[in-house]
């Protein structure tokens, strides 16, 4: 086909207006990011009223912001307008189009897409959700999506078990500062049993590259009792060799300390976040 115009146009949740933001620009075929960068002036932004959605009159401020005209100035606004219905149809976070050109014809055409759907709204997409193809995923991760555990591989020697997303981003950010490498993100979660502490570890072990593994849980509406007794079943039955720090903090905090300090196992206790992250670097001894 003959181009005669590559533009680049992306629908996304702005967290600062806590908003549907539409951008777009001429600068089609580019990182958006390098465009952002360099030259940001031609990117324009467009607010999204959720009650209202986009209306045409705002299709036509964003399609003359784009220098268009003609044919092809008519044939945008109904795109923009779709495009923005199929984003809340389909409960996306992003869905970029880029290039988006306009032929010597004048056709509004679409030739590469990128779209991220929310995963908490996946339940509502069952057409979507039989396109997933598990062979493009880490099969660790798929296998801990099965126990309801956020888990994310990474590149480091350290895993990391802890409860709560903010508190496991916390805790990888402190290994860093001591030192470390965390080889992981893994979110047990709020309720977690003794069988899905178990589960955690055996992922986290499945990884040849940990050489030590911290865990560190606030007990708030999960039992500190509990997860001590998860993480001994845990370590007597995968036979665990690996360096092993426990920090924990919150409900039954002594009750789970005491069920850690009268076992024989090789654990190390740790009473706050920076002395754990600490014990575990120094442990495994800066091992790559």
């Amino acid at each position: 086909m003959e181009i005669v115009k590559e533009l680049y146009m992306g629908i996304l949740v702005d967290r600062e207006t806590s908003r549907v933001l539409i951008m777009a620009s001429e600068a089609g075929g580019m990182e958006i990011e390098e465009v952002a960068a360099d030259t940001p002036e031609k990117i324009i932004k467009e607010v999204v009223d959720p009650v209202i959605g986009v209306q045409p009159y705002l299709a036509r401020k964003i399609a003359f912001a784009l220098n268009l005209e003609g044919a092809a100035l008519k044939a945008i606004i109904p795109f923009i307008i779709n495009l923005y219905d199929s984003f809340v149809k389909e409960d996306c976070s992003m869905l970029e189009i880029n290039p988006l050109v306009i032929t010597s014809d004048d056709r509004v055409l679409a030739l590469d897409a990128k779209v991220d759907i929310d995963d908490n709204a996946m339940y509502r997409h069952k057409d979507t959700q039989a396109l997933r193809d598990k062979d493009e995923e880490d099969p660790t991760e798929v296998e801990a999506s099965k126990f309801n555990l956020n888990y994310i591989k990474l590149d480091g020697n350290i895993g990391c078990m802890v409860n709560g997303a903010g508190l496991a981003m916390g805790t990888m950010d402190i290994i860093k500062l001591s030192g470390g490498e965390p080889a992981n993100f893994l979110d047990v979660g709020g309720g977690a049993n003794e069988e899905q502490v178990k589960t955690a570890f055996s992922i986290i072990l499945e990884d040849p590259n940990v050489k030590g593994v911290l865990v560190n849980i606030f007990g708030g509406i999960m039992r500190c009792d509990i997860i001590a007794r998860g993480v001994i079943a845990a370590t007597e039955s995968l036979g665990l060799t690996v360096p092993l720090v426990v920090r924990l903090a919150g409900t039954n905090v002594d009750e789970g300390k005491a069920i850690l300090a009268a076992s024989t196992l090789n654990i190390h206790p740790a009473d706050d976040l920076a002395e754990g992250a600490q014990k575990i670097v120094e442990l495994i001894g800066g091992e790559v």
